[in-house]
């Protein structure tokens, strides 16, 4: 580990890394952090009022009338 020469010679600020380079500058650097996207925030849905629904008029079916048997007349 390196020797410290000279303490708070650069304000540090959150979320930066310090280092020097090779022509002994002192840089910084902001910080990558790994991790999962956020998730977009739920839309709350609009209430949409229903709509009676309209009844349908019931048809009713003509039912056929039934014939009557017709009587075969007989031969003498």
């Amino acid at each position: 580990m390196g020797k410290v020469i000279a303490k708070n010679v650069v304000k540090r600020k959150h979320g930066y890394l310090y280092y020097v380079d090779g022509a002994g500058n002192v840089c910084e650097a902001k910080m990558a952090r790994g991790g999962k996207k956020k998730k977009k925030k739920a839309v709350k849905k609009k209430v949409v009022k229903k709509k009676p629904v309209k009844k349908k008029k019931v048809v009713k079916k003509k039912v056929a009338k039934k014939k009557k048997p017709v009587k075969k007349k007989k031969k003498r």
